[in-house]
């Protein structure tokens, strides 16, 4: 086997990556006498991939939202039994997700890695899918669309979503719509699997105080699918250059009103470490506008009109990028006001250097106690790899990034004609 040892002299890191001849991509970062040991195996393939053309074909194929999460939930249900219950006997803690651009199986455990791993293996690459067991899921599903139709904090992000999109697919809720996963069937569902779910379009992760060579021996032999295969060609709407609307407003059975509000990005065209660089800007500049040290926050909660439950978030990937902030106010239109004019001042008399200076470096801080975490390494390293970038590559984007690159994405960013916010009011 041809691994490559990759070593990250600044932090004192060090990554094995080994490529089985049918395209997967398994990584190592060992952690010498960490007792927990983290293993993944994610697709890339999430919510918004609906339209696509699978390799070998010329027609666009289309399928019901909701199918990569529905795959996750069938992936679970094996023939002889349930894999939850396998991985209990094993003494481990298994989990899995399914995101806007990935899925992801997991487990973690103190011993007995190697039977687990091979059960991660096994499992992700056989399912075992039935109209009879389709139709049941479909029920399950159901409640859990339900149940997130009256979740307020759920429904204020994806109304957020909405306001940005009027097209793109991550507007739609992950598990589609009760509508949608009616759509679904066994033969759709193989399509998708054997479309998405092929070693060239996944990679796996272990994360812990493991042996490279035994982890990338068991991927070599486990692996079933030997030939490598062309890239799946992912077809996304056109989506305008303009929000969809600027306001949007529910109520639901909540004490006090809940908020989120933010800018639609239109600057996707970047990768690598590009990507990783706008990320990391307007991430900081919504801590230097509105974090918890910022005067901002300080007199908006003097006044009341903010609380601890206020945050803020980007997401960038490589079709769409957003800003989020929100929390719970009395007043969330009057907190948007006062943001906005806050915005406007610091565009005619300037950021300050000082402060973005101090929060680089605690940024950079936070980043290097990922490191302590085999979780966070993990969740990490996949979203990024996904982004066709390596979450090593932050130390080169905090090295490189300046206080001039900083202002740019500023007035980039921060645009009246893109912000929108989204409420949830009491009923």
């Amino acid at each position: 086997m041809n691994i490559d040892r990759i070593q990250y002299d600044k932090m004192g890191e060090l990554l094995y990556r080994y490529e089985h001849s049918s395209g997967l991509k398994a990584f190592v970062i060992p952690r010498k006498g960490y007792s927990k040991k983290y293993a993944t195996f994610a697709t890339h393939y999430g919510s918004i991939d609906n339209r696509f053309v699978i390799p070998g074909e010329d027609a666009p194929t289309d399928v019901p939202d909701g199918i990569a999460h529905f795959l996750e939930h069938k992936l679970f249900e094996q023939k002889d039994g349930s894999v939850m219950d396998k991985f209990a006997s094993l003494g481990s803690n298994p989990n899995a997700y399914t995101s806007f651009n990935q899925t992801v199986y997991l487990f973690s455990c103190t011993d007995r890695f190697d039977e687990n791993f091979e059960l991660l293996l096994n499992y992700v690459q056989n399912p075992y899918i039935t109209e009879e067991s389709v139709d049941k899921e479909k029920g399950i599903i159901g409640q859990e669309i339900m149940m997130y139709q009256d979740n307020p904090g759920w429904r204020v992000f994806f109304n957020l979503l909405g306001a940005y999109y009027s097209r793109f697919p991550v507007r739609i809720d992950i598990a589609g719509t009760l509508e949608s996963i009616a759509r679904i069937d066994s033969a759709t569902l193989m399509k998708c699997y054997n479309t998405f779910y092929h070693p060239s379009n996944m990679i796996v992760l272990v994360v812990g105080d493991v042996d490279p060579n035994s982890v990338f021996g068991m991927v070599e032999s486990l692996i079933e699918k030997n030939e490598p295969r062309s890239a799946i060609k992912r077809i996304y709407p056109d989506e305008p250059d303009r929000i969809s609307k600027s306001y949007v407003e529910q109520s639901l059975a909540v004490s006090s009103p809940i908020f989120q509000m933010g800018y639609r990005d239109n600057e996707v065209d970047s990768d690598g470490i590009e990507r990783l660089m706008h990320e990391v800007a307007v991430k900081v500049l919504l801590e230097m506008l509105a974090g918890k040290s910022s005067p901002f926050y300080e007199q908006l909660y003097s006044e009341g009109l903010l609380n601890p439950s206020f945050g803020t978030d980007f997401s960038i990937e490589t079709n769409y990028a957003f800003s989020a902030l929100g929390g719970e106010s009395k007043d969330p239109e009057r907190v948007m006001d006062k943001f906005c004019q806050m915005v406007d001042n610091e565009r005619k008399h300037g950021l300050d250097r000082e402060a973005y200076e101090r929060l680089i470096r605690s940024m950079l801080g936070k980043y290097m106690r990922k490191f302590n975490s085999v979780e966070s390494i993990s969740h990490s390293f996949i979203s990024v790899y996904f982004k066709e970038a390596n979450m090593f590559d932050y130390l080169k984007v905090y090295d490189k990034i300046s206080f001039e690159y900083i202002k740019e994405i500023f007035d980039k960013h921060f645009r009246r004609d893109n912000l929108a916010m989204s409420i949830i009011k009491p009923i």
